[in-house]
């Protein structure tokens, strides 16, 4: 039985780390961005793909928007952060040995519908699962901002010995720690178990938080009566996407096939996604000309007639940047509509909740050290 899953730079509670000073390693090597991040959220997740970790995988798939939603009430200084996400696999007996078993799936990025993609079309293999060694790909190979403002999180899962492999974990944590990046550790079975192999030590060191939980849990929907109407919007929500460029159109299916991931699950999770699409963190302007025109006014301007969606194809810029206002438009009614319906959903979960004890699994973990660290690194925390 080999786990060791999610090492997500989500967030991280660690109480002792407001203690953190801020001093940064010197030599980037090509991975520590010099942008300030101006209270970005960058995370990463770390998944062990070994033969027993299909239970935690899915409960990974099935709280990926809860916790991206988590993450969007999130203030600092007055303003939503941008956030990033980054997907590892480990421990998967179909990756190299050479590499130790790891792979990068996908580097930080702010493409939610990628994430997802991806996530979904893991498979787990036995393995060796190294906890140290994916600690240290991740911490040098991802693009980490500079500055401390932020927050730059992992979190690692899994039920092996924490020390195993030749790469030292407390050496990884200590290089992770120059960089600002808190570690959080979980793992998949009895607590005691974890603090005696290590799991607990590696947060400590980190700074973060120790979890354990039971990766082989199925997740518990609380199901509301505005998951259907708010499912309903989407529709309308989609309707207002304008593909552009060689991958638009590919982008823009790949979006429909991640809500189809998302209502193969449930159709609260498939609401939870939904949610996740009406805010601004759900930005797609590598690919969608509303977006686009949002960050870059002149977008349409520079646009090649080869570029364009079909429906586009022989109009003038005036013609299409009225089609465009259209659209946006119609998008932000939606997406007001879907705010609403969001509140509701909210506040009959919230009251659900308070009802029965809280379930013991991968994303409530997450969400509550989100929650607690982003207190300590001095974020809002709005009402969801």
């Amino acid at each position: 039985m080999k786990t060791l899953f999610l090492t997500a730079a989500l967030l991280c509670t660690g109480l002792i780390f407001s203690n953190q000073k801020n001093n940064f390693d010197a030599n980037k090597q090509g991975c520590f961005v010099e942008n300030p991040s101006n209270g970005s959220i960058q995370v990463a997740l770390l998944l062990d793909t070994s033969n027993s970790m299909d239970g935690l995988i899915n409960q990974a798939k099935s709280r990926l928007w809860n916790i991206v939603n988590t993450l969007t009430t999130l203030k600092y200084e007055g303003k939503t952060p941008q956030i990033e996400i980054a997907l590892y696999e480990y421990g998967n007996s179909g990756l190299s040995q050479q590499s130790d078993y790891i792979r990068q799936v996908v580097g930080l990025t702010r493409d939610l519908d990628l994430i997802s993609e991806h996530l979904f079309a893991l498979h787990t293999n036995g393995g060796l699962e190294y906890c140290g060694a994916v600690l240290k790909d991740a911490t040098y190979k991802l693009d980490w901002n500079a500055d401390n403002k932020g927050m730059k999180l992992i979190y690692i899962a899994g039920n092996e010995p924490f020390n195993q492999g030749s790469v030292n974990y407390k050496e990884a944590i200590a290089d992770a720690q120059k960089k600002g990046i808190f570690i959080n550790t979980i793992f998949c079975g009895n607590k005691e178990e974890g603090k005696r192999t290590f799991w607990k030590d590696g947060a400590d060191i980190g700074q973060g938080k120790y979890f354990n939980i039971d990766s082989n849990a199925r997740i518990q929907y609380i199901v509301t009566p505005y998951d259907q109407p708010i499912t309903i919007c989407n529709q309308q929500l989609n309707s207002t996407y304008i593909s552009y460029g060689r991958q638009g159109y590919l982008k823009k299916e790949n979006q429909t096939m991640q809500d189809v991931n998302a209502e193969s699950l449930s159709g609260a999770n498939y609401a939870e996604r939904v949610v996740s699409k009406s805010k601004a963190v759900y930005s797609n302007e590598s690919w969608d000309l509303v977006d686009k025109v949002k960050t870059q006014p002149n977008a349409i301007a520079e646009l090649k007639e080869e570029e364009l969606p079909a429906e586009l194809k022989g109009k003038s810029n005036a013609e299409i940047k009225d089609f465009v206002e259209a659209k946006t438009k119609v998008r932000e009614k939606i997406q007001k509509e879907i705010a609403v319906l969001a509140k509701k959903r909210q506040d009959f979960i919230d009251a659900e909740m308070k009802k029965t004890e809280a379930q013991d699994d991968l994303g409530n973990a997450i969400v509550a050290s989100i929650q607690e660290f982003a207190k300590v690194k001095g974020y809002k925390i709005e009402k969801r």
